[in-house]
This record gives structure tokens, sequence and C-alpha cells, in this order.
């Protein structure tokens, strides 16, 4: 099948889905759900082949390891397999955001208009390694009425097309809605091709590498939803609580540190050389087998077998990995001044025990999340309670942050008159005139 006609079977899919209702779409949710955990020994077997291939590639050098972190679809004792299909049903008991009234107005007597949520249409969502995001993206653009599109990286292409066979089984348990809602294309030709079909595609959403999101940013006029680093920072503030500072700062940098929510900088105001809390910090990554960068005030503190001297260049590099940059600096005036020179807009923490300083760091800080006393790895779908995430936004536009069900729905105008006419308001002597008036607890008619 070509691309365009995988594209305009997308576009009739999404149509078709806007009759669907809430208890069709978790029908089949349900049914995806059942058919992932019957087939698990069908899917790790395929992630097993993509593995191997990847370990091939990493010893090669073209595969980062970060990349072959994120592969796997089974985790420790089927643990990521197992949250995995949790999420779907978490999507299920979501409330659908599709139908909902966010404005009513009566315009005239007789004329009222309603904005409504619907989904945005047909999405393509390009991704690198992370076969589980066939399955959460799915699920969420299932909820919210869309069709999607999907594009994986070869590194996983058996776990993506099992995945996607689960997926589409468990569509063809409701007869209203079409297969064709979940698409999947596999060459670099293809995802050229769609960039260029703004007239059936409506949205491109790319999940990975700096590369691949600033090449999906360039080379389309359909809007893109996403962002290309993950250059989180920690700041400790001078009356950052040691205790609070070693654990948010361990876990921000070492929880997951392939993910794009881990913390890549750490800030120290210079009063923590003194009261010892950067150095005890340091230890604490340290004993979590964490190497630092360090800038000359913050390099004798810290653990002089684990830490280099930085180079200019570390505050601007997501590492990935467990290291970190390390800079010292008077005041958080220079925090700030320092993430809005170096940082992505993703996620930035302050450690601090002084509320005003807080406050003033979460207002002035422009990042999609801004955190006080908490590590920057809850930027997260599921953390948030959006049962699964579609991706992260560092755009300004309808989404921002960790992108939900919520980040998948636009509106329209529903307007209903009787025969009116705009040249009656108009003039002196018109005869019909606005009223303007909200509509209490309004309904569709």
């Amino acid at each position: 099948m070509s691309v365009l006609e995988i594209a305009k079977r997308a576009r009739v899919a999404s149509q078709a889905l806007q009759s669907v209702t809430t208890a069709q779409k978790n029908e089949a949710l349900l049914a995806v759900q059942q058919i992932l955990r019957e087939r698990k020994d069908v899917i790790y077997e395929a992630n097993a082949k993509d593995k191997e291939y990847a370990k091939g590639q990493v010893a090669a050098g073209k595969l980062s390891s970060a990349l072959f972190k994120r592969l796997d679809v089974e985790g420790k004792d089927g643990s990521k397999f197992e949250a995995l299909c949790a999420g779907v049903g978490d999507v299920c008991a979501l409330d659908d955001p599709t139908g909902k009234i966010t404005l009513a107005r009566e315009l005239a007597d007789g004329l009222c208009m309603y904005r409504t949520t619907c989904a945005v249409g047909v999405i393509c969502i390009i991704f690198e390694a992370r076969p589980e995001v066939v399955i959460q993206i799915s699920c969420l653009a299932l909820k919210s009425g869309n069709a999607v599109i999907l594009k994986g990286g070869k590194e996983a292409a058996h776990s993506n097309a099992a995945l996607v066979e689960v997926f589409r089984e468990g569509l063809s348990a409701v007869p209203a809605i079409p297969q064709d809602a979940v698409q999947f294309v596999t060459s670099r030709e293809d995802i050229a091709a769609l960039l260029e079909m703004d007239k059936y595609v409506d949205l491109v959403i790319p999940r990975g590498s700096n590369s691949l999101v600033r090449y999906i940013q360039n080379n389309t006029r359909i809007p893109v939803l996403g962002h290309a680093d993950g250059l989180c920072s920690v700041y400790l503030d001078a009356s950052a609580d040691a205790g609070k500072a070693r654990s948010i700062v361990v876990d921000a940098k070492t929880n997951y540190p392939a993910a794009c929510n881990s913390a890549e900088t750490l800030l120290a105001h210079a009063d923590t050389l003194a009261n010892g809390v950067l150095a005890g910090v340091g230890e604490a990554l340290k004993a979590a087998g964490v190497r630092m960068r360090a800038c000359p005030r913050s390099l004798p503190v810290l653990p002089a077998d684990v830490t280099t001297a930085s180079a200019d260049e570390d505050f601007d590099t997501e590492f990935l990995d467990l290291e970190i940059a390390v800079k010292v600096v008077d005041s958080m005036d220079e925090a700030i001044a320092h993430i809005s020179e170096h940082g992505s807009k993703h996620t930035d923490c302050i450690v601090t025990e002084g509320a005003a300083q807080a406050k003033a760091f979460m207002t002035r800080v422009d990042a999609a999340g801004v955190y006080h006393n908490a590590s920057t790895r809850f930027a997260d779908g599921f953390r948030y309670g959006f049962g699964a995430e579609i991706g992260v936004s560092t755009n300004k536009t309808h989404a921002r942050g960790p992108v939900g069900l919520e980040g998948l729905v636009i509106y329209k105008y529903h307007v209903f008159g009787a025969g009116h006419a705009a040249g009656d308001f108009a003039g002196a002597d018109a005869s019909r005139h606005y009223t303007h008036k909200a509509i209490e607890n309004p309904r569709l008619p």
C-alpha cells in the first residue's frame, strides 16, 4: 500500500471515529489489554530479536547505549510489560476528552453558540526505540478520537510489528471502529512522504533524538508537537536542606538516566560549598555510580575519583547516562540566567526551604515544568495521572509538558440559529440586537 493510500485511509478512519461512543472506545481498549497479555510470549520473542540485533549495533557504534536501554519491553520480572498492560486500563478509566462544552453563549435571541472539544484528526507519530510507545500512543489516540500513523525505528522493528498487530486486532473487536485508525509505516522514505501530506495529516509528534526532532521540524508544513532536548537542571539554593538535596539530585539523575526528564545539570549556590550541602550531594552521586563534570569552584569539594573538570559544552549536553555537569553560582538570578541560556524549557527544579525563593524561581524560569523540592523525574504523563503520555512538549502552543488526552483535542464552534442573518444586526436601525449572555448548564440541542 502506498503512503498516500495510508494517509487517505487514516483520514477516513478519523472521520468515522467522531461517531464512536466512549463505551465502544473502552470496549476496544479492554480487548487490546486482554490480547496483550495473551500474546506476551510472542511479544517477548519479537523483542528478544530486536535486542539481539541492537547489541551488535551498539558494539559497532551505530546505536547508543541509551537507546538500547529503551528497547526492552519486559523489564525486571516482567514489571515493565505489566505496567504497559495496566496503562491500557488506566486510559480506559480516563474521562473521554471529546464533546466537552467549554463555552456556551447566547449571541442573540434564538442564536446560540457552543464551543466543544473534538479530535485533532490524523496524527503521525515518529519515535525511536521504546516499542511500548506503540500501545501507549494508540490508546491515547483512540480515546481522544484520533487516527494515528506510527513510524518506529528499525532497531525495534519486530517488537513494533507485534504490538501493532495486537492493537489492530483489539480494534476489530468493535465493528464501529475501523482498523485503519492505527496504521504503521516502516521506511524513512515513508516519513519523507508523510511530512508533505498536510492535506491528510494534522499533527506530527516526534519522540526521539535531538537530530530526529530537528529534522522533522525543518522538513514539514504540518504542525509539530515535541521537544528536541531534555536538558533539565536542579538548583540547590542557599537554604537547601541537605537530606532533600541528596534525595532529589540522586533520583533526578539515576532513577532512569536515559529519560528526557532526568537531570543533566546541577547548579549550586556558593553557600552550599561552605555548609557542606554540595559535598554531601557529591558523595551521594558517587555512591550511585554517577560521574561528575565540575566547574573550577565545585571541583575541590566533589569526589576526586569520579569528577573531572567541566568543559563549556558539558552544560549544553544531554548525557542520558550516569553523568552530570556541576556549576556553582552566586545567586538565584545567576542560576535562572544559566537555565535560560542552556536549558531546553523541559523541567527544572529548585531545592530550597525558602518559600519566596521557590515562588520566584518557579515564576521566572521558562519551562514546561517548574518544581520545588521534587525530582524532575515526576515530569511524566503516567505520574501526572494522564494514564500515559503522547510525548513531552516544550512548545508554546495548545499543549505543553507531558501531553495526555487533553493535548490531543482541539475545539470547534457549534452555532444554532433560526434563519438569523448577520445583516439584521448592522446599523442604527438594526432589527436584531446581540445579547451575549452566558448559557447556564449548557447542553447541545
